[in-house]
């Protein structure tokens, strides 16, 4: 992504921050009857979305088209008013698709040896700039983990100039075992795919491929596939995007052992190398050549936004935002054959949570003393696309929306005892958590892959770089009726099975129950933060609290 985004150090903040601590809100007691959430009406609308006749909901397609059109039709009858200030449920994403010829090769050579990746199997390519064809040729130099953190005092570039260069780079953050920096097991900023193409961008290499490895992308190499190749989207720029390194891609780590031993060097050790602070980028020796042809398309996409005003005139122009995606990857034809990515859990699910809490807002009275809204966003799946779009075009002010609360990839297993909130202590929504938490019986959890880095990874990191404070629940893993490994179990399969890929359809062991119960908890901390009399805040000491600062001090946003 092009935006560019740095870590704050606690030392940071602003001295007004110290305000915001006092102020810190309490949850408030609630004085109104609960709606109740129905696992029918969930499923009703899950089973629209995913259908095939919604061709998996691809940014620019027919797909794109039917789903608009549902949202727009729920939120009518909803009686939800139009949540973009131009009098429509819309707000226009202008986006440029770029699909890279399949036939190219990686060819790595050193001396008179070679050697050649095939497309798919051993390396994804692909170029975000908006140019027919692109090109490297040029010197490979591994340079670690690719991480530059002065508030770590860790640079792993070390001065070295890797302008023209094709840089390697491993996935996460350097796992240092013999000091507590970086997020110890979870991942920071700086361990995410697009962290690496942004820095490799802003330090003039010509290329940058990221080493494969399920346990640390958290992911096996047939998502990368099925993500990463294909039509590529990005959001359009004046400039088409030439900022941006000439070739991105990932290669396997089976291929990445064959290039350092044609290097000369060996794979595990220059990991271990990189896990120190000590650390230097090593030329490979090795020539790295790959060529490749763009067809180029522009793509007017849209977010979909509903509002519920609020009833309290000193706080109505304050807002609390619910977030959902609403596409998925569309669908691919191969050898005569279509494929159709439903996206049933990844995001029907979150989508029909979304419908469904604006229903119930929509059915209090009063109405809650904030204003509500409900933002659906296009192209999460090609980097948080959409909602990066509102975060830097906001239909209402940033600094007046008191907190985000993302829905994606919900519960589809059943009811659990506990909920997962990735980034769990970073603002005071855990206490509104709690305390919800607490009268429904039921417990808060870290996220149990914190290494995976999947707060990085969702629609609410658009807003919290922003200084949002944002809430991302996940499914417990806590089944009630179920032994205390079948949710980390189910975790697993998904990941491996249904991640990103056709399989995520609706199945017959979907118990939606459990996602009405969560529906409901999520409706209830979103109304208690619209009625309280202070908005959520970043703790100390969090990486987004500058950015939040300095949002309340301009106030322009």
């Amino acid at each position: 992504m092009n935006t560019r985004y740095s870590l704050h150090p606690a030392w940071a903040v602003l001295p007004a921050a110290l305000f915001l601590f006092a102020c810190a809100p309490r949850p408030s007691p609630l004085d109104t009857d609960l709606p109740s959430f129905s696992a029918d009406r969930l499923m009703s609308h899950i089973e629209a979305l995913a259908s095939d006749e919604f061709e998996g909901r691809g940014p620019g397609s027919r797909g794109e088209e039917l789903t608009l059109a549902y949202l727009e039709r729920q939120f009518r009858e909803i009686g939800l008013e139009p949540g973009n200030p131009n009098g429509t449920f819309v707000q226009e994403v202008p986006l440029v698709g770029i699909t890279a010829h399949p036939e190219m090769t990686l060819r790595l050579s050193r001396g008179g040896r070679t050697m050649e990746g095939r497309y798919g199997e051993d390396f994804v390519a692909w170029t975000k700039r908006v140019v027919e064809s692109s090109a490297v040729d040029g010197e490979m130099v591994f340079v670690g983990y690719g991480v530059q953190a002065p508030e770590f005092d860790w640079d792993d570039f070390k001065g070295t100039d890797v302008k023209g260069k094709v840089i390697v780079v491993l996935i996460n953050d350097p796992p240092v075992v013999d000091e507590p920096i970086f997020g110890g097991n979870a991942m920071t900023y700086y361990g995410r795919w697009t962290y690496k193409f942004e820095k490799a961008a802003e330090l003039g290499a010509a290329g940058a491929f990221i080493i494969h490895e399920t346990g640390p992308a958290g992911y096996p190499w047939s998502v990368v596939e099925g993500s990463w190749t294909g039509e590529q989207f990005d959001l359009a720029s004046a400039h088409g995007n030439m900022g941006r390194v000439a070739i991105e891609g990932w290669i396997t780590r089976e291929r990445a052992d064959e290039l350092f031993r044609l290097a000369g060097s060996d794979l595990e050790e220059l990991k271990a190398a990189a896990a120190r602070r000590d650390f230097r980028p090593v030329a490979l020796g090795v020539r790295a050549q790959v060529s490749l042809r763009n067809q180029l398309r522009t793509v007017d996409s849209h977010n979909a936004i509903a509002k519920l005003p609020g009833s309290d005139p000193p706080l109505h122009d304050q807002y609390v935002l619910y977030c959902a995606h609403w596409d998925h990857l569309g669908k691919v034809e191969e050898d005569g054959e279509i494929e159709i990515f439903n996206g049933a859990k990844d995001n029907a699910s979150g989508t029909a949570a979304l419908l469904e809490m604006a229903r119930a807002f929509a059915e209090l009275d009063p109405a809650p003393r904030r204003s509500l809204l409900f933002l659906a966003v296009t192209a999460e799946e090609q980097g948080l696309l959409g909602s990066r779009h509102y975060a830097e075009n906001p239909l209402h002010p940033l600094h007046r929306t008191a907190a985000v609360i993302n829905l994606d990839g919900m519960n589809v297993l059943g009811p659990t005892r506990d909920m997962v909130v990735v980034g769990k202590g970073q603002t005071t929504l855990d206490d509104v958590a709690a305390a919800v938490a607490g009268e429904r019986g039921r417990t808060l959890r870290p996220d149990p892959e914190p290494e995976k880095g999947y707060f990085y990874r969702s629609d609410h990191f658009s807003f919290a770089r922003h200084g949002v404070p944002a809430f991302y629940p996940n499914e417990g893993i806590e089944y009630i009726g179920r032994s205390p490994e079948w949710g980390e179990e189910m975790r697993a399969r998904y990941t491996a099975e249904d991640y990103h890929s056709p399989s995520d359809t609706i199945k017959d062991y979907w118990d939606l129950t459990g996602l009405a119960e969560d529906v409901g908890f999520l409706f209830e901390m979103g109304l208690r933060v619209a009625n309280d009399d202070e908005m959520p805040v970043w703790r100390p000491g969090t990486e987004f609290l500058a950015a939040r600062e300095e949002s309340l001090r301009r106030g322009d946003r």
